[in-house]
């Protein structure tokens, strides 16, 4: 048996509380993992105790993430960092902290798990890359979508074309602002809206699917924005993402994709959330409950022991790729223009 890769997370808020608990429940399968340490200044968040729940894994009140007295606790990240037990930095802090935080973790002689978006600016991604490219260590961008069970299996449909080529796509991402972190959300410098909360898993999908779009052309804002993909041989690729402005609205991630032979599409809001149609009929796979960060956290840990993963870890590469790609479309919104892709 491998020794388990220790894992140390920076921030427990909602999504370093998602990432707790997805490594609890993979180390319960059998995942050669464990939390090692947390850090966080609010002393309640270093508990074990859930307590920020999101769109997708609400807590109860009284869940376990961890036993406090075999985890240690840390009020600031440089202890966290000299921790010895930790080989796996998990970033899980406000997305402008996040370049310093992994490169002072790289610098440490730890692995990262830097959260989505790594960066609103594609000139801090480079700053970062650059620190990458330098070091014996893997930083993994937390592109959980590609591992989300539905999505992961559409990737497995493209890859090995089963149903023929893809003739049309559709990407579709919506909610209500987070009712978690309010001022952060709420100060567009630091979230970079919606475009970079919710949209970038789509503009991360779509390159992980079909490579760099030829061009782009984009409708919309940093809160609700609608772009169109052009690749030479695929007629139509489209990504929706926004936040809705009303409180009541339901988290949705949704696909349609159509092949050559068959019709698949994913709807989060339905009890069977994969349908796939072909031959005439209609079959709804057994997908499972897991989401894509309990699928992130099977594969990395296997991936950095040097076991092959189900899907290729992200990186920051990739992770600068799709920024550039948001800028784009963000550029293409402002001025009404389409605009051409190197």
């Amino acid at each position: 048996m491998a020794e388990p890769i220790g894992i140390g997370i920076i921030g427990m808020g909602f999504i370093g509380q998602t990432h707790a608990r997805a490594f609890r429940d993979a180390a319960r399968d059998g995942t050669p993992c464990a939390v090692r340490a947390v850090c966080d200044p609010n002393p309640d968040r270093r508990s074990g105790v859930a307590s920020d729940g999101g769109n997708l894994t609400p807590s109860t009140s009284d869940e376990r993430l961890f036993d406090p007295e075999r985890v240690n606790g840390y009020d600031n990240a440089d202890e966290l960092l000299a921790d010895d037990s930790v080989d796996l930095v998990c970033v899980c802090t406000p997305t402008d902290t996040h370049v310093d935080l992994a490169i002072r973790a790289l610098d440490a002689g730890r692995h990262v798990l830097v959260e989505k978006p790594v960066a609103t600016s594609s000139a801090e991604i480079r700053r970062l890359l650059d620190r990458v490219e330098s070091v014996d260590r893997l930083c993994i961008p937390a592109m959980c979508v590609r591992y989300w069970p539905g999505w992961s299996d559409l990737i497995e449909m493209v890859t090995d074309a089963r149903f023929g080529r893809v003739l049309h796509a559709r990407f579709e991402r919506l909610g209500s602002p987070p009712t978690w972190s309010r001022d952060f959300y709420a100060d567009a410098n630091r979230s970079g809206n919606a475009v970079f909360d919710l949209h970038v898993h789509d503009a991360d999908f779509v390159h992980r699917l079909f490579g760099r779009p030829a061009a782009l052309r984009s409708y919309g804002d940093d809160r609700h924005i609608l772009t169109q993909c052009e690749y030479p041989d695929i007629p139509s690729v489209s990504i929706e993402g926004g936040w809705l402005n009303d409180a009541s609205f339901p988290f949705r991630m949704a696909y349609a994709v159509e092949f050559e032979r068959a019709v698949v599409t994913f709807d989060s809001r339905r009890d069977r959330p994969l349908h796939i149609h072909t031959g005439g009929e209609l079959t709804t796979p057994d997908i499972g409950t897991r989401t894509g960060f309990d699928e992130q956290a099977r594969a990395i840990c296997p991936g950095l022991l040097g076991y092959p993963s189900a899907l290729t870890l992200p990186t920051v590469t990739e992770a600068l790729r799709v920024t550039e790609f948001i800028e784009a479309e963000r550029e293409s919104a402002s001025t009404g223009r389409r605009v051409p892709l190197n």
